[in-house]
């Protein structure tokens, strides 16, 4: 029986040498774009967005990992790379350009080897060969760092939070985000959770202005009638609508003969909104916190009972909260026995700038921190997110392995020269 093939309208098949050549061209092309932006010299990349021309966005940014997410890429050993870098970024947190470019040139110098008809399995095997001739000589040249929580070993983790923040846009404030990055750091003792770690951007100001805030810091306000403080608060974080208008919402059709009946309607959904706060109170809560919004009926049924109500919380905001506060996100009230609230010392809404948020102080996991970026445009913060981002990934890796070697090359020479 013949075999039929089924391709898309367009497609191609390539075979033998003209599928290897396509590979070597796809991958070494996603080196070569990100290798401008590799080292203390390295350049920014102004990537635009493409499609709604109403909803366009302009990135400025030298991080690898933020290019390779960007950009579409139709080769199949092009998205092998990509997909490199975006392990590298999840696992370490830094490195994306320089294993990207690693992997280009390693191609590179296979394109030549297969050139010279050496068979690919061949040049597979002496890459394994090389890469444990190379990490043997890497650990044998590394040297434990001054573990522990001592002046010296924090003076050698603000060297390499500075050699990081070096080729990136904060490199004229690197002494001032290394301190506050390592300082983030050491304050989650053991537990080297990142979620502890929270970073809001404030626009205005320069960026020497960013600081570390103890707690927790939330962009939100509070809601009016709310009490704007709160001591030893019991906080409820949920996920629920809290809105009364149901049948004009989700748009049904109801009959009446008069106006009193839409009035009963309505004060049974104002009754079914009243049970419902009632049922949050019952939680012994002084604090709500919800991911949607909350209308006027349940805020001031809330405002009434002492509770704080804080509303529209973003998803991040409201995970990483939970997760310092020691509290979970539930979405129904009928078991109050059952859920686990967040704790924290003090709720107040304090004011950065020109804006008032809401910070959580004393929370449960007393590691957590909030690192608050100052700066004069959007395009600036997401950069300096994105560079104490890898900053931060890399001391958390050093605290986990406190071992250094050698830099400015020489470990690389030192590799190179045991592969040889």
């Amino acid at each position: 029986m013949a075999t039929e093939m089924v391709l898309n309208e367009g497609a191609s098949i390539d075979k033998g040498e003209n599928a290897r050549l396509s590979s070597f061209v796809g991958a070494i092309a996603i080196a070569d774009l990100v290798k401008t932006t590799l080292g203390p010299k390295g350049m920014d990349k102004i990537l635009q967005s493409v499609g709604d021309p109403n909803n366009q966005t302009v990135t400025v940014t030298n991080d690898g990992a933020t290019i390779l997410r960007s950009i579409h890429v139709a080769n199949p050993a092009a998205k092998i790379l990509v997909e490199i870098a975006k392990t590298q970024d999840d696992e370490i947190g830094d490195g994306t350009t320089s294993v990207t470019v690693l992997c280009g040139e390693l191609l590179r110098q296979a394109e030549t080897l297969v050139n010279q008809r050496i068979h690919p399995q061949t040049i597979i095997e002496g890459w394994r060969l090389a890469r444990t001739v190379a990490r043997q000589a890497l650990e044998s040249s590394a040297i434990g760092a001054n573990e522990g929580k001592g002046d010296d070993f924090r003076a050698e983790l603000i060297k390499i939070a500075s050699t990081t923040l070096s080729s990136k846009l904060l490199t004229y404030e690197k002494e001032h985000f290394a301190k506050l990055a390592v300082d983030a750091v050491l304050r989650l003792g053991d537990d080297l959770n990142l979620d502890y770690i929270h970073m809001i951007k404030m626009p205005g100001g320069q960026l020497r202005d960013s600081f570390l805030e103890d707690g927790f810091i939330l962009k939100k306000r509070i809601s009016t009638g709310s009490p704007h403080t709160i001591k030893n608060a019991k906080i409820l974080v949920a996920n629920t609508p809290m809105d009364t208008d149901k049948i004009k919402i989700y748009g049904s059709r109801v009959r009446v003969n008069g106006l009193s009946q839409v009035a009963e309607i309505e004060e049974a959904e104002r009754e079914k909104m009243r049970a419902k706060c009632r049922k949050i109170i019952d939680h012994g809560i002084n604090c709500f916190i919800n991911r949607q919004l909350v209308y006027n009926l349940p805020e001031s049924i809330l405002g009434e009972a002492g509770v704080m109500v804080i509303e529209h919380a973003d998803f991040d905001g409201t995970e990483r909260l939970a997760a310092v506060t020691g509290g979970e996100i539930v979405s129904t009230f009928d078991h109050p026995e059952d859920v686990q609230l967040g704790e924290c010392d003090t709720i107040e809404e304090i004011m950065i700038g020109e804006d008032k948020v809401i910070r959580f102080s004393g929370c449960q996991a007393g590691a957590a921190s909030t690192m608050v970026l100052r700066g004069a445009s959007q395009h600036i913060l997401d950069e300096a997110e994105r560079s104490l981002h890898d900053a931060i990934c890399v001391l958390v890796q050093t605290v986990k392995e406190a071992y250094t070697v050698c830099g400015g090359g020489c470990t690389e020479g030192l590799m190179g020269a045991a592969v040889e």
